[in-house]
């Protein structure tokens, strides 16, 4: 089997007359003819597509060759736009641009902390979160209660690296316009897992690893979910890779999916198996007249004298408990006056010059002759 190289140097070098001859213009066809060859060869014809050339003599049909290649080149290049325009797609872009979020929250980065990202303006409702990790403590350890998503051990990153940022996302109301799923609704907005290198966490436009649940798969535990109206069909998982093809799958639990790789993930529900509800009857009923006014100004007063009688309530016990409090120490400063005169000795008061001052009695030892010392 020839490869293309060798089929393009083959149409190149043959020309067998098995199409009518097409006519320059045709398809993006380009015919040139040639010179007189030395030697008396025929006048040729240059047949060119793009990339693609192919000498004829002059007057013969194209070759069948020469349209197969046409034809390859034209699947090769829709096929190069079509992966051109998926690699742009706006959760492509969304994707490049929370990553740089993510490694912007890492100020002062510590291992095992979770760091939340602040998004602008224009991705108001997007939550953002990043957590570093270390590979072989990722497969090890794991990392439970990630918001929803719950990692077990047995987790490997390819390819391999030291160091790993666990991005979180949370698209909230721009679930729709990035992965829109017709004839589904979403029940709960979408939920992201990515993994990046942490080795330079100042890189943009990083590209994302692969990671694989070796053991227990990695279970996210949706939180707030709508609820599905009676007779409707039973929700499901859906995951979207990073090409963005939808794979759906059954509940693991009530409101529990999971995964055994990376990607987006939500619950949705099949909303054109839905039968439309019959509309239920209006009922009207006339209007009730009511003293409203008067109701509302009787039950203002009633708060207002409500607050004043507890005013002066409370104004009235506190002055008791300061009166109480002052009577109080004038008694404790009574008995201890009292009792320091208890205690103390009582002074005769002589007048001293214009005052008073207190006054000693007389403790003099009587004199004693000294002859009544002698027997």
């Amino acid at each position: 089997m020839p490869s293309l190289a060798e089929g393009l140097s083959i149409f190149r070098s043959k020309s067998r007359p098995c199409f009518p001859e097409l006519r320059e213009g045709d398809s993006g066809m380009r015919v040139r003819r040639s010179h007189r060859w030395g030697g008396g060869d025929p006048e040729r014809v240059l047949l060119s597509y793009g990339l693609l050339h192919a000498w004829i003599p002059a007057g013969a049909a194209v070759p069948m060759g020469f349209l197969v290649c046409v034809c390859l080149l034209q699947l090769l290049f829709l096929g190069s736009s079509r992966v051109a325009a998926q690699a742009t797609s706006p959760a492509r872009v969304l994707d490049a641009m929370l990553q740089d979020y993510a490694y912007r929250a890492f100020a002062r980065p510590h291992t095992g902390i979770v760091y939340n990202a602040t998004v602008p303006g224009n991705l108001t409702g997007v939550a953002v979160s990043a957590l570093r990790l270390r590979s072989g403590s990722l497969r090890r350890k794991g990392f439970s209660d990630y918001f929803e998503f719950s990692v077990p051990t047995g987790v490997i990153v390819q390819p391999y690296v030291e160091r790993v940022v666990v991005v979180y996302h949370n698209l909230g109301n721009w679930s729709d316009y990035h992965y829109p799923l017709p004839g589904y609704t979403y029940l709960v907005p979408v939920l992201g897992l990515l993994v990046y290198d942490a080795a330079n966490l100042s890189a943009v436009g990083l590209q994302e690893l692969s990671f694989v649940a070796s053991g227990s798969p990695v279970s996210i535990d949706f939180s707030n979910v709508r609820e599905v109206m009676a007779g409707s069909p039973a929700p499901r998982c859906v995951w979207f890779d990073l090409d963005g093809k939808p794979q759906f799958q059954d509940l693991e639990a009530n409101n529990v999916c999971s995964t055994y790789r990376r990607g987006h993930f939500s619950i949705v529900v099949n909303s054109s198996e839905i039968a439309p509800s019959p509309p239920h009857p209006v009922i009207v009923s006339p209007p009730i007249a009511t003293d409203g006014g008067r109701s509302k100004g009787s039950s203002k007063g009633w708060k207002i004298a409500v607050s004043v009688v507890g005013s002066v309530i409370a104004l009235a016990m506190l002055a008791s408990l300061l009166m109480c409090l002052v009577r109080y120490k004038r008694d404790k400063k009574l008995q201890l006056m009292e009792r320091n005169a208890e205690v103390g000795e009582t002074l005769r008061m002589a007048q001293v010059g214009r005052g008073q001052a207190p006054l000693a009695f007389g403790t003099r030892t009587q004199p004693v002759l000294e002859s009544e010392y002698v027997a």
